[in-house]
């Protein structure tokens, strides 16, 4: 097997704040690097299906799915991502790949907080599929000081905590086991009220215990990405920058979809039908570069990359690509000047000149992370346009009421791809359960539910 050199090095950093145990049962509690033989595709495989499982839990997290939804979820990603025939390879998989994306997650702040609570979401849920004995087993390996409540505690308690049973749903009759701890380790409950308190303790209930575990998972794991990204950014960055510093740099960044560089022939379009397919099937990003395109009769290389691109993947011809570009640059700056400035940047997107790469169209996260300077036009309206402007906008593309409040409300909460699949929904009038993460899937949707809408008017009127 081919082996990482410093594969254990970098688990090392990774795991710079552990203390010691490996977990009980098939839940790791990561506090631990792994002492593991990793070939360097592995290093990035395991990461990838790990990060698949992340950025389900935060779609889910995003879209207000329910707690019981959400068990439903994490099961259903796992299972679908990070499981093995041989339970062995699965706990190996799982724990590397925890320890290479807590070196991609480690270098941010923001990247950071997403982590940490992607990672405490999926353990919370992981928790609760756990047996009780394995449940106190992690209760150890944490290091909880809590014991059961003694049976003559319990008694004398016993008529309040059916109250608060009563209170939250749950049977009158409660559970006998419960730990007296302090009421600040457990804020989530006491939030919710789902807890007895008296002179400063909360009883919590063996079925509640997985928020006396989560808190202090959460604690262990923020300190881990402070010390690891100290150890990265002092010696790792620079050890490994010609191997994994480009991999572990380009995974938070990663879009996992098609690349949308291939167009089937059937999905070919004509410099004719753009304005038209703008305001059927266009995500508001492309809209409105087609709109300044139009206004100004010219787009900075951002804009011509981003938009060049997606029109591109969207099935425009390299000949009909200059066509649409010259008329429109023309009207600014004469054919001439732009076939000598602008029509070598065309034929370049399309790998026809310089390196001859066949590039491929951006992805939401690419969009979503550029930084459009004065006159730009690139870059994704929903994090870049102001309140006002974006209302605007979605305003001219028939969304109004509570559909643009909801899409407004998510731009607030920075899940600007979310907002785009609700944009995607209100305008077409259908669920998009798959989340909308490049335009070129948009405009791709878009078609087959036109397409749809279509055949069945056809078929109503033959009959």
């Amino acid at each position: 097997m081919e082996i990482v050199r410093s594969q254990r090095q970098l688990a090392a950093a990774a795991a710079a704040a552990s203390g010691g145990g490996s977990g009980a049962g098939g839940l790791p509690t990561y506090r631990v690097a792994p002492q593991l033989e990793v070939r360097l595709e592995e290093f990035e495989l395991f990461a990838i299906d790990r990060l698949r499982v992340l950025k389900g839990i935060s779609d889910g997290l995003s879209r207000g799915k329910r707690p019981e939804e959400m068990e439903k979820l994490v099961s259903e990603l796992w299972k679908g991502h990070m499981r093995h025939q041989d339970p062995a390879e699965t706990l190996n998989k799982d724990i590397i790949s925890h320890f290479v994306l807590r070196l991609v997650y480690c270098r941010t702040e923001e990247l950071r907080k997403w982590f940490l609570s992607m990672e405490t979401t999926l353990f919370r849920y992981r928790f609760r599929l756990e047996s009780p004995d394995t449940q106190r087993l992690l209760m150890s390996e944490f290091q909880l000081p809590y014991k059961a409540l003694p049976h003559s505690e319990f008694e004398a308690v016993k008529d309040k905590l059916s109250q608060v049973a009563r209170s939250i749903g749950q049977s009158a009759s409660v559970e006998s086991v419960f730990f007296k701890v302090p009421f600040e380790e457990v804020p989530d409950l006491v939030g919710s009220r789902r807890v007895f308190i008296s002179k400063g303790y909360a009883y919590v209930a063996m079925s509640q215990v997985v928020s006396l575990v989560v808190t202090q998972f959460r604690c262990n794991i923020s300190k881990a990405l402070v010390l690891t990204n100290r150890k990265w950014t002092t010696s790792i960055k620079e050890q490994e920058k010609d191997r994994l510093t480009p991999i572990v740099e380009a995974l938070s960044n990663a879009y996992f979809g098609p690349d949308y560089s291939q167009t089937s022939d059937s999905a070919e379009i004509s410099p004719k039908d753009i304005d038209q397919l703008s305001r059927t099937s266009f995500p508001l990003c492309m809209r409105h570069m087609l709109e300044k395109l139009r206004e100004n009769h010219h787009l900075k290389n951002g804009g011509r990359m981003q938009f060049g691109l997606f029109l591109k993947g969207a099935g425009l011809k390299l000949e009909d690509a200059l066509a649409f570009f010259r008329a429109e640059f023309s009207q600014k700056v004469g054919s001439e000047r732009f076939d000598k400035e602008y029509a070598y940047s065309i034929r370049h997107i399309y790998g026809k000149e310089g390196k001859r790469t066949d590039y491929t169209p951006y992805s939401c996260q690419k969009i979503i992370a550029a930084t459009p300077g004065v006159g730009d036009h690139h870059g994704c309206p929903y994090r870049h346009f102001g309140e006002e402007n974006l209302r605007a906008a979605l305003n001219n593309m028939g969304i109004s009421g509570n559909a643009l409040e909801g899409i407004l409300d998510k731009v607030k909460n920075r899940h600007y791809q979310l907002a785009c699949t609700l944009t995607f929904e209100a305008t077409h009038n259908v669920s998009c359960d798959t989340g909308i993460n490049h335009p070129n899937q948009y405009f791709s949707e878009s078609q087959k539910v036109l397409q749809a809408k279509n055949q069945t008017v056809q078929s109503q009127s033959s009959t």
